[in-house]
């Protein structure tokens, strides 16, 4: 004999109670399972081993606000220049491996070891990769005041004008690329100028007191934009977003000229697994905020968040490939 309609429906419903109960326990027990990524309970340093202005700088303003935000506490950007970055890079080398003292470095630092009067030093021995934050191809930038349009311009200008040509350099790839141009473009005397960081080098150039840089777009576009600077390439696979305009250096000619910046978050070797995939989970939410993401953007940037692994990749192979270039041309 059938259930009566109203015991069906009592039946049902305590059915669907008791599973119901079942999933939500079993949600309940999975979300008390997973783990909470790690977040400082303190203030945070995020140091910059160059000086303020650069793409640098820029970058780690962008996301230190949004950082705090997320975190509910201060994180601070504290600038470090000198030793072509190590000063910085050095406070975060020799700080506790807690989470509590970050750096920002730029690819340069794969040839610290490689730079005369630095003993050796290498700094990737005694950090690890967090996460890279953003990316951007680098540019090749004029003075303005030079009657130059393009870098094959550039080339034949300084070959024949009376006035020998100098570049503006802030960091050791880019003098690399600065020896580079000198031997394969036949500029011998062409002059390696070394500065402290990239806004002295922005503000030379405009004065046209140094006539070229390989430097990122970050601290060239305003002014670029300006008409106090020329940008002559960009060093890039594919054209840069915020510069269509400007063509690649394959393009103009010089296809060995391709460099990728990337603005990358290192810790204090030994900082425990937990800690770095906690600030890269932070870093892949900082960066999904419009104003970082403008910031990123009007920077000639763009995000670039991966794991710890997939950043300790890219700067081994980094590290392979400006070792190879060391050899070629090596620092004076």
């Amino acid at each position: 004999m059938p259930f009566p309609i109203q015991r069906q429906t009592t039946w049902r419903r305590a059915a669907m109670l008791a599973v119901g109960a079942a999933l939500l326990s079993a949600g309940t027990l999975s979300i008390a399972a997973t783990p909470a990524a790690w977040r400082p309970d303190h203030p945070v340093t995020l140091v910059v081993p160059y000086s303020a202005g650069g793409g640098t700088d820029a970058t780690a303003r962008a996301v230190s606000k949004q950082l705090g935000v997320l975190w509910g506490q201060p994180v601070v950007v504290e600038n470090l220049p000198g030793a072509d970055g190590l000063i910085g890079t050095r406070r975060v080398m020799e700080a506790k491996p807690d989470g509590y003292t970050l750096l920002l470095q730029v690819p340069g630092i794969v040839v610290t070891k490689y730079t005369p009067g630095l003993k050796g030093i290498d700094p990737l021995a005694r950090l690890d990769p967090v996460t890279a934050i953003s990316q951007s191809p680098a540019a090749v930038v004029a003075s303005a005041k030079l009657p130059v349009k393009t870098l094959g311009e550039f080339v034949q200008y300084c070959k024949t004008v009376a006035k020998t040509c100098s570049l503006g350099t802030g960091e050791s790839l880019a003098r690399i690329s600065g020896k580079q141009l000198a031997a394969e473009a036949g500029l011998p005397n062409l002059i390696i100028v070394n500065y402290r960081g990239t806004g002295a080098i922005v503000t030379d150039m405009i004065a046209n007191n140094v006539n070229l840089a390989f430097t990122g777009i970050t601290a060239a576009l305003p002014h670029y934009k300006a008409g106090t600077l020329k940008i002559l390439a960009t060093q890039g696979h594919k054209r840069a977003a915020a510069l269509p305009e400007v063509p690649t250096t394959a393009e103009a000619g010089f296809p060995q000229f391709q460099s990728v910046t990337w603005y990358g978050l290192f810790a204090p070797k030994g900082t425990p697994a937990a800690i770095t995939q906690g600030v890269a989970a932070a870093l892949r939410e900082a960066v999904k905020d419009a104003e970082v993401r403008r910031t990123i953007a009007a920077a000639g940037a763009e995000p670039v968040v991966n794991s710890p692994a997939e950043f300790a990749a890219q700067v081994r192979e980094d590290s392979e490939r400006m070792g190879a270039l060391v050899k070629q041309y090596p620092f004076e």
